[in-house]
């Protein structure tokens, strides 16, 4: 049996997977409260996509991918297998995003959690099994049964636990409390099944064939970069509450004139709920300042 050493780099490479599983799940946590606002199918679509990708394929698949970077057996080189590694990174995504499905539709309920729990928990642990077989070493790998079933049961707790946060944590200082609690379970799974795992070395050593990690290395993490800046980029860009409240007041405001051409109220005062009527006001060429005075005797 080979000598296997979880941490080659220190506590370098599990402290970077740990952020990388704390930002995908804010992100994702974010993205999934859009879910719950959004108007129309297509507005839940695509922030079920989003909160999937940034669940699944940041929080998850690329916290793997960097706790495996510590990965080493001594006496073998590892390679990886391309299309399996990105079949694991694709079941992932799609494991989360079938479990936001399940939950998002319908009435809330312990079943559909449990149920989407439990599907995307499998998914997880398929995402974790899959990306070890992708690897390519002078060795067999055998894993423990029970601390495989521990894995995945970690694996399903987590994913229900998730789920039921991504549809009812809304406030900020509970989505990054959440986040930190998921962050400890998805790395809690990942070194459990990690845990389970032995290597048996071959006698004759042939040629190995595959990515290396360097090769790898520089392609997820510009993906990891682009995907992390479109969603920071797509959350910001979408309209808030505020927002929707200033469209509501101008559309108001434009219904007056139609309303006073029909014999109605001309001078009908309408909500203004950020600001909008003092703003106009200034734009006009020598308008003064509104002031507390003015507003009160109003």
């Amino acid at each position: 049996m080979a000598d296997i050493n979880h941490f080659e780099y220190g506590w370098i490479t599990p402290a970077l997977s740990y952020a990388l599983s704390v930002l995908g799940s804010i992100l994702g946590l974010v993205c999934a409260g859009r879910i719950r606002t959004a108007t129309s199918t297509g507005q839940k679509l695509w922030w079920g996509s989003l909160a999937a990708w940034a669940l699944g394929g940041t929080a998850i698949w690329t916290m793997h991918f960097m706790a495996m970077l510590g990965f080493a057996v001594t006496g073998s080189r590892i390679r990886y297998d391309v299309p399996i590694t990105v079949g694991s990174a694709l079941i992932a995504v799609a494991a989360v995003g079938i479990g936001l499905a399940i939950v998002g539709t319908g009435r809330l309920s312990a079943a559909r959690i449990l149920g989407g729990g439990l599907f995307t928990g499998a998914g997880v642990a398929a995402m974790h099994y899959t990306g070890m077989a992708a690897m390519r070493l002078d060795g067999r790998l055998l894993y423990d049964n029970l601390r495989v079933g521990l894995s995945v049961l970690i694996a399903v707790v987590a994913a229900s636990v998730a789920l039921w946060l991504a549809v009812t944590v809304r406030k900020g200082v509970a989505i990054f409390a959440s986040a930190l609690v998921m962050g400890v379970a998805v790395n809690g799974m990942h070194f459990t099944g990690m845990s389970a795992l032995s290597v048996h070395l071959h006698e004759d050593r042939g040629e190995l064939t595959g990515a290396g990690v360097g090769t790898l290395l520089i392609p997820i993490v510009l993906l990891v970069i682009f995907g992390v800046v479109g969603l920071v980029y797509a959350l910001l860009a979408a309209p808030n509450d505020d927002d929707r409240a200033a469209l509501a007041y101008l559309d108001a405001r434009r219904a007056q004139p139609s309303t006073a051409a029909a014999g109605g109220p001309a001078d009908v005062t309408e909500p203004d709920p950020v600001g909008l009527r003092a703003r106009s006001t200034l734009a006009r060429p020598g308008a003064q300042f509104p002031s507390r005075r003015d507003h009160q005797s109003r």
